[in-house]
């Protein structure tokens, strides 16, 4: 990034460029997870899904039969996914703001890589944010899994509830952070991107039905308040290794929560870098506003199109979809499932 001062972080040297999985490969070994775990989640119970036919009940949570953070994937990453003590995971529920901490986290960790080369060069303005930070949920279908690359550190994102993550992540003394967004909001994303992805053959979802459906906990990794519970209190047991954020909080105030987020990553902000605009200027390539001019065209992996991840990315987008009702039905849900926790938004 051009103008991105130096910091005084040795391990920033150390960062690679992220390895793109070839999509044929992908998909064959999506195929081949799909089979050894077929006889085990066909069995679970099962409903109607958001972008795919069925969900299946595992461990609590919800997951769909395929596409990348499929249940066979879980169940996978769950086996072999082997953390190390210096790895740095972002968990969150799917769209409650995991496109743009991915691009923030890798922009502050490889600040210094791209401060003498022309902005133009930039990961994040060459590739998608997802092609820059994987899921622990696909290294199982990678033929070079970032897992077996010399690099210190690893960044993982993953939509895995806490209780379910693969058991090396617990253990380990690796950090997390873990971001939420308010329910209102990640239903009306969720169902705005479901219906994007959804085949013909499916129809689109109503948002009848996708209230419903939110309100009964079946969501794509989901209960959400149940995976936002499970990192929150995980948060209180280890405070130093899990760092709890919100989407509203990050929107009201990006670049002082930024630069938290830095400290925490292990990668703060030299006086020289705040002095000469370093944090803005993260702050302002990572924008939602950036990333979607950026990503006007082209398919990420798996084929989802690119354009698909930035719809508003507002924060009480749900005044515009929830009538009086559903807010009040769900503002009670929230009240009942949070009740004794510190949780806001």
């Amino acid at each position: 990034m051009s103008n991105l001062g130096a910091s005084s972080n040795s391990l920033l040297s150390s960062v690679t460029e992220p390895c793109l999985e070839d999509p044929k490969n992908e998909k064959a070994n999506m195929d081949l997870i799909f089979e050894r775990y077929k006889d085990r989640f066909t069995a679970l119970p099962k409903e109607k899904g958001w972008h795919t036919k069925n969900l299946y009940l595992y461990q609590g949570h919800w997951y769909p039969s395929k596409y990348l953070f499929s249940i066979a994937n879980v169940m996978g990453s769950q086996e072999t996914f082997q953390a190390n003590p210096t790895d740095i995971y972002l968990a969150t529920l799917p769209k409650s703001g995991t496109t743009w901490m991915k691009a923030l986290m890798f922009a502050i960790v490889n600040r210094t890589k791209y401060k003498n080369n022309s902005l133009s060069t930039h990961m994040l303005l060459l590739s998608n944010p997802h092609d820059c930070l994987p899921f622990i949920e696909n290294e199982i279908l990678r033929t070079n899994p970032t897992s077996v690359v010399e690099n210190c550190p690893r960044i993982f994102a993953t939509h895995t509830p806490y209780t379910s993550l693969p058991q090396s992540i617990i253990d380990c003394s690796c950090r997390i952070v873990y971001m939420c967004r308010n329910p209102k909001d990640v239903l009306v994303s969720l169902f705005h991107f479901a219906n994007k992805l959804r085949d013909d053959s499916l129809g689109p979802i109503t948002f009848e039905e996708a209230f419903k459906m939110f309100c009964e906990g079946v969501t794509p990794s989901g209960p959400y308040w149940d995976h936002v519970k499970g990192y929150y209190k995980a948060r209180l047991e280890h405070p130093t290794r899990i760092l709890y954020l919100t989407y509203e909080n990050m929107s009201a105030d990006t670049a002082n929560n930024v630069k938290h987020l830095a400290e925490f990553l292990g990668y703060p902000f030299t006086k020289e870098e705040e002095a000469a605009g370093i944090v803005e200027e993260v702050v302002k390539m990572c924008s939602f506003e950036n990333l979607r001019e950026v990503n006007k065209h082209g398919n990420i992996r798996a084929g989802i199109p690119k354009p698909a991840f930035f719809r508003e990315g507002k924060v009480g987008d749900w005044n515009n979809h929830l009538s009086d009702e559903m807010s009040q039905i769900l503002d009670q849900i929230t009240k009942e499932k949070f009740h004794g926790l510190d949780i806001s938004f």
